[in-house]
């Protein structure tokens, strides 16, 4: 038997009818189009997850710190990361040493720092590009790098890694900071790019370069949505047993909080984390060094947004992951507001360039012509033959 509304439904006059199924055609058109709405307007919220490692170095332990890295790689993913940064010179540690060792007195401390120093294509970072790939997660890694043709040219440098494995971008510190000038050499201007990820677009910096304008601008003007900035435990300026000592978490929240609002970026800070077993590898018991060291103010890792809060809070004192889910959608209408790499620029008063080449010690610029006298030594590809 129908059921009453059927039955009243038939009962109705055809005029009736017909006006009762125009209405409830509209209805159910509307209906669909809201659905569609909702799911188009979602389609505009870009959230990604974003993870800062806050880890201790194992200074010049090399297998150690590779291990390590894997493992937190692997933890961020299983949580949903889709990228995880690591702090300066994450391997194989950060040389605090040369803040209080006179010059002199540092040269073991120099040639053991070298020998652990890792080679761009060597098998720590090939395992670091392992672990990326079979998590399928991005990396940026600090690290130190030693020249493939000099067994004592080091840059403090960076990589990132996306989530196939491959480098996208091989960075070298522009300029060492004060004492790591006796460990770094200066970088050059190769890493200075922003990587298109299924994310978003990634960039970063080392320590003190997130404070250098043009630098934190190269990447602005190519678009940068994620900002990745590592940092060491500590930092040693000023003696903290005399005065009051530099405060290097705050240094880095200021940092972060200007380039996140400038650039209208989210920047993952990765700070290392200092625990006793650095403290001694650090200072070789030297008591007053020690002392130092201790009293230093530590460096915290955080992800700062545009407006510069941490959703995903801080780390100082205890290792672990600071993780955050962050909206790139909201950029847009940030970059209406203030936009210092594109409408609120003057590109016909200022005018920036960047120099990429990669910087080298020898330049082969090729044979001379065979009827062409030379009586010069050889100093081009046979010379480096």
């Amino acid at each position: 038997m129908p059921s009453r509304t059927t039955a009243a439904l038939l009962l109705l006059p055809p005029r009736a009818f017909l006006a009762l199924f125009i209405i409830m055609t509209g209805y159910f058109r509307l209906a669909a189009f809201a659905r569609l709405n909702h799911l188009t307007c979602r389609e505009f919220i870009m959230t990604t997850r974003l993870a800062a490692a806050h880890v201790a170095s194992s200074f010049f332990d090399i297998e150690t710190g590779v291990q390590k890295a894997i493992r937190y790689i692997n933890l961020a993913a299983k949580d949903g990361a889709e990228l995880i940064a690591f702090p300066e010179s994450y391997l194989p540690g950060f040389p605090i040493w040369h803040a209080f060792l006179r010059p002199i007195d540092a040269h073991a401390k120099f040639a053991r720092f070298a020998a652990a120093s890792l080679r761009i294509d060597g098998p720590e970072i090939a395992r670091i590009q392992d672990a990326a790939r079979t998590a399928r997660i991005a990396v940026w890694l600090g690290f130190s790098e030693r020249a493939s043709y000099s067994e004592g040219c080091l840059w403090n440098s960076a990589v990132l890694i996306n989530a196939e494995g491959e480098i996208c971008i091989h960075h070298r510190k522009l300029v060492p900071t004060f004492y790591e000038k006796l460990v770094w050499s200066r970088g050059d201007g190769n890493g200075l790019q922003v990587e298109e990820l299924p994310f978003g677009r990634v960039g970063g910096l080392i320590c003190g370069e997130n404070g250098n304008p043009l630098a934190r601008y190269s990447l602005m003007a190519q678009g940068e949505q994620i900002h990745c900035a590592c940092y060491p435990s500590v930092w040693p300026f000023r003696d903290p047993n005399q005065g009051a000592p530099y405060d290097l978490g705050e240094a880095i929240r200021i940092r972060a909080a200007a380039h996140s609002f400038e650039a209208k970026t989210y920047t993952v800070v990765s700070s290392a984390l200092l625990d006793d077993a650095s403290i001694a590898a650090i200072t070789d018991g030297d008591a007053e060094a020690e002392s130092l060291i201790r009293n230093c103010a530590r460096a915290s890792s955080m992800i700062v947004t545009p407006d510069g809060s941490t959703p995903g809070g801080t780390l100082t004192d205890t290792e672990g992951l600071v993780m955050a889910d962050v909206d790139l959608s909201i950029l847009t209408e940030l970059k209406q507001h203030h936009d210092m790499a594109g409408y609120y620029n003057r590109h016909d008063v200022f005018h920036v360039e960047v120099n990429r080449d990669r910087l080298a010690p020898l330049h082969d610029s090729g044979r001379k012509a065979s009827n062409e006298l030379d009586t010069a030594p050889a100093t081009s590809r046979e010379a480096v033959e």
